[in-house]
């Protein structure tokens, strides 16, 4: 009879072991859940970088008028009363001699 309740707790340890190591909610599931909750940590870590340095850039422009400035110059062209404007243009062929010439040193 004693080896009739051994063999049967065994069986049931046995079942409970695999229940634990391959069943819905084991070990290999909460190791994977772990490693998705670590992603979306590092994910909403660099998210709220981005939103911090945004929300800089909206204080700037609200109370700055340099940032406002500056971006108007460097988006808009903006060219204050008293300032002088110059243009560089390149010559048409200057920029495109260089790779002709590599063009032709490669065959």
């Amino acid at each position: 009879m004693l080896r009739w309740v051994a063999l049967i707790l065994v069986l049931v340890l046995i079942a409970l072991q695999m229940k634990l190591w391959n069943g819905n909610g084991g070990v290999h599931e909460v190791e994977t859940l772990r490693a998705a909750v670590k992603k979306q940590g590092e994910d909403n870590d660099k998210l709220l970088q981005r939103n911090q340095a945004l929300g800089a850039d909206v204080d700037d422009l609200k109370h700055g008028e340099q940032a406002v400035e500056a971006r108007a110059r460097a988006e808009l062209g903006l060219i204050k009363p008293g300032e002088t404007f110059y243009q560089v243009v390149e010559k048409p062929g200057a920029s495109q001699a260089p790779a002709s010439a590599a063009s032709t040193g490669s065959q």
